[in-house]
């Protein structure tokens, strides 16, 4: 595939979009910089813009998506290991389609 790996949706956002898989260690051009990835990161999941903070709002779409649960340097994997939605109980869609219909 060519073409960038990550791809900003709104230029408020503070997390970039995964659009090919990315390796540990695999150079991330972000903003003008060019970072390590830590660690491998899914298509779909999100890597940090900057540096986020714990309790840090998660923006994607222009719009707060969740809060992080711990720190995460620029270019890190933000997903629910490090991040919590801040409008339902969990990341897991299955449980929250659960408790949706209970």
């Amino acid at each position: 595939m060519s073409g960038p790996k990550l791809i900003l949706l709104d230029p408020r956002d503070n997390v970039l979009v995964c659009t090919a898989p990315i390796a540990a260690g695999e150079a991330l051009p972000i903003d003008g910089a060019v970072v390590a990835a830590p660690e491998d990161v899914a298509v779909g999941h999100k890597v940090a813009r900057v540096d986020l903070a714990d309790g840090e709002k998660v923006l994607k779409y222009g719009a707060p998506i969740g809060s992080m649960k711990a720190a995460a340097a620029k270019g890190a994997w933000i997903h629910m290991h490090n991040m919590k939605s801040d409008y339902i109980p969990t990341h897991d869609r299955k449980t929250a389609s659960q408790s949706s219909t209970a």
